[in-house]
Parts: structure tokens; sequence; C-alpha cells
């Protein structure tokens, strides 16, 4: 076994990854308008836990970082009117954090945004390898013993009008970006 190489390998793997996140992190910013990737991500990680499960610990949890880093974050989205706080029914300790209408709408437009980029970021992927990728990108989120808590399960966010006709456009752009790619 040749350890050095393994050594070398990790420490490209890492450094890439440490790289990939920032790259990532400031390209999907372009795409957004009303909101970071981070704090985009912050609201998909909202809709994705119960309505009374929304507490900082919750989302922190969700998001792989620390309650700090999402206190600093929700503090921002309420101050913009993208998110308020009420006591936890579960938890007297805790709060949970409520999309406004106006969150709502932003992260909607930022969702359609976040298609395309992630059409983008992904043009030169097959199927298959996104596949493989996610799998390994799991593995390695374990190192530690925690599963990812991710984002599989489907978001539920209640729009005051039927989307239907808009979802469909969105996914046709999506579809002809990643069909544009496959040439």
């Amino acid at each position: 076994m040749d350890h050095l190489r393994e050594l070398f390998l990790m420490q490209q793997i890492y450094g890439t990854l440490f790289s990939l996140s920032n790259k990532l992190q400031v390209q999907g910013d372009k795409y957004m308008e009303n909101l970071t990737s981070r704090q985009f991500m912050t609201m998909v990680a909202i809709l994705h836990l119960p309505e009374d499960e929304t507490t900082v610990n919750n989302i922190a949890r969700k998001l792989g970082t620390t309650k700090q880093s999402v206190k600093q974050m929700i503090t921002v989205m309420e101050n913009k009117g993208f998110v308020s706080t009420v006591p936890s029914q579960k938890d007297k300790r805790a709060i949970n954090v409520k999309m406004t209408n106006t969150g709502k709408q932003v992260t909607q437009e930022c969702g359609e945004q976040g298609i395309y980029f992630f059409a983008d970021v992904f043009k030169d992927f097959t199927l298959d390898e996104m596949e493989t990728l996610w799998g390994l990108l799991k593995k390695l989120y374990r190192f530690d013993g925690v599963e990812q808590d991710g984002f599989e399960e489907e978001a539920v966010m209640e729009m005051e009008e039927d989307q239907s006709g808009e979802q469909m456009r969105i996914f046709n752009e999506f579809k002809r970006r990643r069909t544009h790619s496959e040439k």
C-alpha cells in the first residue's frame, strides 16, 4: 500500500472540497437575487423540517453547521422580513423559525434560479456520475459516525395560488439546459 499516495490524495480531496464549497457558494450567490446561497439553504432546511420542529438546533443539524452560525443567519433574515421566530410548543427553551409570506416568495424565486444553477454546475455529469458522487459524498459525510440529515424528503411550502404552470416552465428550462449539455 502506498501511504504517501494515500496522504497526497486525502490532502488533494480535502483542499478541493474546501475550495469547491467556497466556489459553489460564491457562484450560487450570483444566481440568486434576494438571498445568499447560505440563506437559501437555510430556507430549504426549514421547508424540510416538520413545522413544529424548525428550531435553530434542527436547522443547524440539517445544514451540518453550528447553532451560532444559524442564529446569525436567522437574525439577518428576520431583519429582512423573510422569517419570524416564535416560541416552540414542544420545548419552551427553544424557538421555531417560521417563513413569512415574503420569505416564501423570495425562496420560490431563488428556487428557480437554484434549479438553473444546478443544471449549469452539473452540465458535464451523467446521471450515473451524479449517483456515484452523491453516494461518495454521503460516505465522506459520515467520517465521524454521524449520518447526514439530508434533503431527500419532500419539502412543503404552501403557496397562495396554483403554481403548476410556473413549475412546468421552470422544469422545461431545466430540461433544456440538461439536454443542451448532453450534446
